[in-house]
């Protein structure tokens, strides 16, 4: 076969992978509606929960979810964020600039079971939060970290060195160029690494199954000590109950619910990154 032969070959293979991963996506959705189809309406979105999860809405599974989520997201950019301009702009040794990256990287491969483990220990025991929603915050607020750090990173460092020497030749201290250059170039890399942070939030089950979450018997939390009820607990429960059909239909929907919620915030990112484009771009 000549070479322009396997180039074909090749882009018709990528195709077909694409196009596998796109069907997989479309089963998973058509499959998630079709199943809750029988309790998904405004109605199920705005009221509770009742009859221990085999009846009524989620309402405030929905709220305990947004809560920890957005509770996470506030907590953890200001660390990421800090952290990026730690390395990119003081921090002088491409040795400790590659530990460092590699050591947040390493987050992503922790088990999300230990974070839920250690963050218990940690927070809940050490720190006396206990079982609560700041508890569940403090351990997605670390979970989310190095998907926060990567897109701030990466929008960094992709500021155009004439910027910077611009900057410099004007005079300007660092913190003033971190100001007037590196923060407004790098907005959208914020905005993206918040929205992607969020929805990795918003899948976590393990992490905070008992640390943070109860089933049912809450509503709004009225201090940082009380749990919360999410999405997440409730079609864990429901789940194990498959002989009943009620129980069944009520996971389906909350899952057809987040999911929804998820790829909301993924499609949300997209448009961001492709819209905001920094000003050397455009």
């Amino acid at each position: 076969m000549n070479r322009a032969g396997l180039e074909k070959t090749g882009v018709a293979l990528l195709a077909v992978l694409a196009a596998t991963g796109c069907l997989i996506l479309a089963f998973i959705l058509v499959t998630v509606w079709l199943r809750g189809a029988p309790v998904l309406d405004w109605e199920f979105v705005t009221t509770a929960s009742s009859g221990f999860g085999h009846a009524g809405g989620v309402r405030y599974q929905i709220l305990g979810t947004t809560l920890l989520m957005t509770g996470a997201a506030l907590l953890c950019l200001p660390v990421a964020l800090g952290s990026v301009l730690f390395q990119t702009e003081f921090l002088r040794s491409p040795r400790l600039k590659k530990s460092v990256r590699s050591l947040i990287y390493s987050l992503n491969a922790v088990p999300t079971i230990l974070f839920g483990l250690m963050g218990y220990i940690v927070f809940g025991v050490l720190l006396d939060t206990g079982v609560s929603w700041w508890t569940g915050t403090l351990i997605l607020a670390v979970m989310i970290l190095p998907t926060l750090h990567v897109s701030l990173l990466e929008a960094v460092e992709s500021i155009p060195v004439p910027y910077r020497e611009a900057g410099l030749a004007l005079g300007l201290t660092p913190g003033q160029l971190i100001r007037s250059v590196i923060l407004p170039h790098s907005f959208y890399g914020l905005v993206t690494g918040t929205l992607l942070g969020l929805a990795r939030a918003a899948g976590e089950t393990a992490a905070i199954l008992f640390t943070a979450t109860v089933f049912s018997g809450v509503t709004v939390p009225q201090s940082l000590a009380e749990p919360v009820t999410t999405l997440q607990t409730h079609i864990l429960v429901l789940a194990q109950e498959a002989i009943d059909p009620e129980a069944v239909a009520q996971a389906w929907g909350a899952a057809f619910v987040l999911l929804m919620g998820v790829m909301f915030l993924i499609a949300l990112a997209l448009v961001i990154r492709t819209r905001l484009s920094m000003e050397a771009q455009r």
